[in-house]
């Protein structure tokens, strides 16, 4: 089905990995925990922004003064993905997909997830040999929409960009898939892979 391009890259979170729980668990601990509000469609919406872009704009939209450093509570928040991850994370279909096209195709991670996380992530769901490269939000400058993230999935494959295609669920990550000059999938509407997250 995708033979045509040259090489396949997966967002991680709701793509190729089913971990909306695992992430719904853990904001709602860092969230409670810090006193900032729960919006659920604004979670929602904000999928795929690195933690601490999400947490700026949480503060700047409830015009909240923090009761911790960015820096702290992203580490709350990693620890406790850390400590639960093996308890919700699962592969999704796009698994599949990758076992097809391993060893034939070089394939990558490209996630706002960070690297380190990502890369435990993937290995709980028995998929680290499926991916030459995991490329997480602590690698680029400027996380998705911007197309960094892919870009640089596309440099250390060594393929051109508009030879990969990029398995997406969120807004943000199709956005940055077409600013790479990428086909960007629609793993909802093309697949049926949906991100149970914040719904």
């Amino acid at each position: 089905m995708f033979d045509q391009y040259q090489a396949i890259i997966f967002d991680m979170d709701g793509t190729l990995v089913d971990s909306g729980q695992l992430h719904e668990f853990a904001w709602t601990q860092t969230l409670n925990r810090y006193q900032i509000p729960i919006d659920r469609p604004l979670m929602r919406s904000l999928a795929g922004v690195p933690t601490k872009g999400t947490l700026e704009i949480l503060l700047n939209k409830f015009a909240l003064k923090p009761t911790a450093s960015l820096d702290e509570m992203n580490d709350f928040k990693e620890q406790v993905v850390g400590d639960v991850a093996q308890q919700y994370v699962k592969p999704t279909a796009l698994q599949k997909v990758a076992e097809q096209y391993a060893g034939k195709k070089p394939m990558c991670v490209g996630t706002g997830a960070y690297t380190e996380e990502a890369e435990s992530i993937i290995a709980h769901c028995g998929m680290s040999h499926l991916v030459d490269f995991v490329v997480g939000a602590d690698q680029v400058a400027n996380p998705k929409p911007a197309p960094d993230t892919f870009l640089l999935c596309a440099q250390r494959m060594g393929i051109a960009p508009r030879h990969c295609v990029v398995f997406e669920d969120s807004r943000l990550g199709l956005e940055a898939a077409e600013r790479a000059g990428m086909v960007g999938i629609d793993v909802l509407a093309e697949l049926g892979v949906e991100n149970d997250y914040f719904l």
